[in-house]
């Protein structure tokens, strides 16, 4: 069965489920009419280098994506429906075995005005080493992101995934799996769009995979932005953390929910997670759900956590005192709370590069 049967197949997901209990599915649809898949136009995707040199060998951006995606560990529902609209809107960023770049990667996504849809599939070979921004830009009412893919044997990368459109609603699927002994840093940056939900899997299927899933949310005004995050050790000695800071300003509400998952046989698994929220008003709204479902005994450790809070008045009144107005030391505070998860997503090049977006952002919201 294709993808656009099998979504027209399905029915509306139940609300008792984590992932669609705060944003229901017929307000990320397209149109609202969940029965149709609508069509979407292509936006435009180019493949550079963050300070503008020529591209390394070894590393190339091509139409189409080979097979049929295995998503057996994600929401049938979203992928379906995104693979079905990504049908003529589809991308393989390969990348060779041993490939190594000193200054990180761009993939830059430009919606445009009008409602689109891309499916990227990652295919990392083994051994690989570089760092991949994914910034999607536009002032589109509706964009619908798939990633699928592999990070292959022993490769490492630090892979970030950064939204900021205008306005509208951005739907984004990720289904990734994690072979032997390969490092992956996993970061979302997300502010900008009205409604952004995001359902993000992670599969380590072979010894060794080690992952770190990050996230630095900054919402205003009436933003909903849910993110929903599972990680999947499915083999011995794989390593997982996931840490998620969300700042919530205005009347803006925020979710985060985790789910890390140890099949029975994944001796000497480790996993833990925590969600750390900033509330900037009264009105601000911030939901953390963290959830284990441990089936092997032979662990190393499980753990999760959340946690919730206003700005710290103490801090306002130092920073007030060395000269700062209220303005901008909120805008201090909320930079570093939110710089804590940036500063673990890659090296130096990047987190430059990442505080100068949010820096922008941070100008241009009111909180």
């Amino acid at each position: 069965m294709d993808s656009a049967s099998r979504y027209l197949n399905m029915e509306e997901p139940n609300r008792a489920d984590h992932l669609w209990r705060y944003t229901p599915w017929k307000r990320v649809h397209p149109t609202g009419d969940i029965s149709e898949i609508p069509e979407l136009v292509e936006p435009e995707i180019s493949l550079g280098i963050i300070d503008g040199s020529d591209l390394p060998s070894g590393i190339e951006l091509k139409r189409g994506v080979v097979g049929e995606p295995d998503f057996s560990k994600s929401s049938a529902l979203t992928n379906s429906f995104l693979h079905a609209s990504a049908k003529s809107s589809q991308w393989t960023l390969t990348v060779e075995r041993g490939f190594s770049a000193e200054t990180p990667v761009i993939l830059e996504v430009r919606t445009g005005d009008l409602p689109s849809v891309a499916h990227i599939s990652l295919e990392i070979g083994e051994m690989a080493e570089f760092e991949l921004i994914t910034r999607v830009t536009g002032s589109s009412d509706w964009f619908g992101l798939l990633r699928t893919g592999q990070i292959k044997d022993g490769a490492v990368m630090n892979d970030v995934v950064i939204g900021l459109l205008d306005r509208g609603t951005m739907l984004r699927s990720d289904s990734i799996e994690i072979c032997r002994d390969a490092q992956v840093k996993a970061g979302t940056v997300s502010s900008g769009s009205e409604r952004t939900k995001s359902d993000l899997r992670y599969i380590m299927t072979e010894n060794g995979g080690n992952i770190k899933v990050l996230g630095s949310i900054l919402s205003a005004d009436s933003m909903h932005l849910d993110h929903h995050i599972e990680i999947h050790h499915e083999a011995p000695e794989t390593f997982s953390r996931l840490s998620w800071h969300s700042a919530c300003g205005g009347r803006s509400r925020t979710i985060g929910t985790g789910m890390l998952t140890i099949d029975e046989g994944s001796k000497g698994a480790d996993a833990a997670q925590i969600f750390h929220n900033l509330l900037l008003s009264e009105f601000a709204e911030a939901d953390s759900i963290p959830e284990l479902e441990v089936m092997e005994n032979d662990v190393v450790g499980c753990g999760h956590g959340t946690a919730n809070g206003p700005i710290d008045e103490e801090q306002m009144f130092y920073l007030k005192t060395r000269g700062f107005d209220d303005e901008s030391a909120k805008r201090a505070l909320i930079a570093a709370f939110l710089n804590s998860t940036l500063t673990e997503m890659g090296g130096s090049t990047l987190h430059e590069w990442l505080v100068s977006e949010l820096t922008l952002q941070l100008e241009s919201l009111e909180a």
